[in-house]
């Protein structure tokens, strides 16, 4: 009877740990990862024995939480950091802010960008001819991040075909608004009360279609910057903007080339599946938080009424049909992430004020010491030295872009910067021809370039 007994629990015995075997086999655990990045002490059963505790925590690893200011870190060894991209950077849509986080990307990965001889534009709206960017001796390159219009034939030629492509959009209203800023738009259109700019425009956009129309003679190139700008810049011409049906099949083809679209309206949202979607770490996308930008102009806060708004999406369809495919698709990819996607995003937008009052505080010589964020389930712990706060917090494009290159340009180079769109918008207006680059104008005769901006009383032709 006793040796029945002890045979029966012996068997009971043997099928529970079978059982828990099996559990430990098909459970996702991955200890190389659960545990990456930061030192924990390792739990009893990597360091021998299994416990029964231990195999409920494996199981439930999804939901294991700490503190959160000591959450696990669970990056999943499957995905590994995508070094190459190709970032199209459009105008007038918080891409100053943007292309913050590429270029710190490559200056801490040590990435061969694909850059501008001289500041500003890559090419636009043309692709760079081989004297305008940078070769590298291979002319094999990692990532591209300044201006230039979309084209996939000449990308093809310098990047490989499956490299993630991304950019940014911003709601076609807004962007009309920034856009009759700072181009000068309403001088240009003739709209000689500049306070009220936009509403007399949505009046009738149609009547002032023979001024808003420009062509860039130095290219042959016909820009409109009030009829669907955004498409533009992603490779669309201003001379189709009423073949809605052959834009629509451009804005699907799109679609399927370019692994994100961010919105500037869903900034942090756009960061965080930034991250995710590139395998990249919270120091990388964190951005410094302004308050607002410092831009003031008399319209920026005029809200259309509905006819006007009704006015502008039939003057900018394609605009407003690119704007909502990809606002679409960028909620329908963070869907996909599932609902710990917005743990992470109340995680990000804490770091993110964290790491912008500790750099306002370093850059205003308040404080010394390095800031230490700690590890999280989405990130490995980083600190925030110095020089990632000088990174963060600067303004200028062509500082980091020194950073990039090792050097400042040379005077010659600048010589060869290109002709910015608002430039070439005052030579029109004067009547003087257009140009690519400052040396062009200059062998023209025409002078009054100024290094950042420059005015219509400084233009002149010797």
């Amino acid at each position: 009877m006793l040796l029945r007994t002890t045979l029966s629990l012996g068997l009971v015995a043997g099928v529970f740990m079978t059982l828990l075997l099996l559990i430990m086999v098909h459970q996702p655990y991955q200890p190389s990862t659960f545990f990456q990045g930061h030192s924990l002490t390792q739990p009893d059963d990597l360091q021998g024995g299994i416990s029964i505790n231990k195999i409920h925590m494996y199981r439930d690893e999804k939901q294991f939480r700490m503190s959160t200011r000591q959450e696990e870190v669970t990056i999943s060894s499957f995905c590994a950091p995508q070094k190459k991209f190709v970032f199209i950077k459009t105008h007038k849509t918080g891409t100053c802010t943007v292309i913050n986080i590429f270029q710190r990307y490559a200056i801490y990965n040590k990435l061969k960008v694909l850059m501008p001889v001289s500041q500003g534009l890559l090419s636009w709206p043309f692709p760079p001819e081989e004297a305008d960017y940078i070769h590298t001796p291979d002319e094999k390159y990692d990532a591209l991040m300044h201006h230039f219009v979309n084209n996939k034939t000449w990308l093809l030629t310098k990047f490989p075909p499956e490299i993630p492509y991304i950019t940014i959009l911003r709601e076609p209203f807004h962007h009309l608004k920034s856009q009759m800023n700072y181009y000068h738009l309403p001088m240009l259109l003739g709209i000689e009360d500049s306070k009220d700019a936009v509403k007399n425009f949505l009046k009738d956009p149609w009547k002032y279609r023979n001024k808003s129309e420009v062509f860039f003679n130095h290219v042959n190139v016909t820009w409109d910057g009030t009829r669907n700008p955004l498409t533009f810049d992603l490779g669309w011409p201003a001379e189709k903007a009423d073949n809605q049906e052959e834009a629509s099949a451009y804005i699907t083809q799109l679609d399927k080339e370019f692994t994100l679209v961010m919105i500037l309206k869903y900034l942090d949202e756009s960061f965080v599946l930034l991250r995710r979607l590139m395998c990249w770490e919270v120091k990388d996308v964190v951005y410094y938080s302004r308050i607002e930008n410092r831009r003031h102009y008399p319209y920026k806060r005029y809200e259309a009424t509905l006819e006007e708004l009704d006015n502008h999406r039939r003057w900018s369809a394609v605009d407003y049909m690119l704007y909502d495919t990809f606002n679409k698709s960028l909620w329908r990819k963070i869907a996909a992430q599932g609902p710990d996607f917005y743990d992470e995003l109340e995680y990000f937008r804490r770091i993110k004020a964290e790491v912008s009052h500790h750099c306002k505080e370093m850059m205003n010589g308040n404080k010394n010491e390095t800031l230490v964020v700690n590890a999280s389930r989405w990130s490995p712990e980083f600190e925030v030295d110095y020089t990632y706060c000088s990174y963060i917090y600067s303004t200028r494009v062509h500082g980091l872009d020194e950073v990039m290159r090792g050097r400042k340009n040379t005077k010659k180079e600048l010589n060869y910067k290109a002709v910015e769109i608002v430039q070439n918008l005052l030579l029109i207006h004067k009547g003087l021809p257009t140009f690519k680059n400052i040396h062009d104008a200059h062998a023209a005769g025409v002078v009054g370039f100024r290094t950042h901006k420059m005015h219509i009383r400084d233009i002149h032709k010797n």
